[in-house]
């Protein structure tokens, strides 16, 4: 009975409160389904940048290079192109490890053996000795991880 009386007195009071809670509520949904859909969108331009540095594969035959295992550095050292190349993958890398670690964008399943994989090659190994001096600690010790991972 006592319920009844104060929500006949306060009932603008409750209505009033019931609709701050509903906006917060709403703005709470809102703001989780703006942020999953940067992430996707993130995820879309990592992928797009991913896809542009690779082409560069594909469309110049000179780097072709890069991927193969049975380069013998000493008798045909590496070029500046397969370099730039290299390093064009380590600083597209960095951004992706740097998003990733603060929630930017899902993890794509196989990056750590993708990155093993990659980093056990001849020139990007060369390239990334030469590099990783001058990357943050964080990235390095992640790539370093990855490559030593059995």
């Amino acid at each position: 009975m006592e319920f009844l009386q104060w929500t006949e007195h306060n009932w603008f009071s409750l209505l009033e409160s019931a609709g701050i809670i509903g906006g917060l509520l709403f703005t709470a949904f809102s703001l989780r389904t703006d942020a999953q859909a940067r992430r996707i969108g993130n995820l879309i331009a990592i992928t797009q940048h991913h896809q542009d540095i690779w082409t560069r594969l594909y469309t110049r035959p000179e780097l072709t290079r890069v991927l193969n295992m049975a380069v013998n550095l000493e008798s045909a050292p590496v070029t500046d192109e397969e370099e730039l190349f290299v390093n064009l993958l380590i600083l597209h890398l960095n951004s992706a490890y740097h998003a990733m670690k603060i929630g930017m964008f899902v993890k794509p399943e196989g990056l750590q053996r993708d990155i093993q994989t990659f980093f056990s090659l001849p020139i990007p190994r060369y390239v990334w000795e030469r590099a990783k001096p001058l990357q943050d600690g964080d990235f390095v010790g992640y790539v370093e991880s990855c490559r030593n991972k059995k």
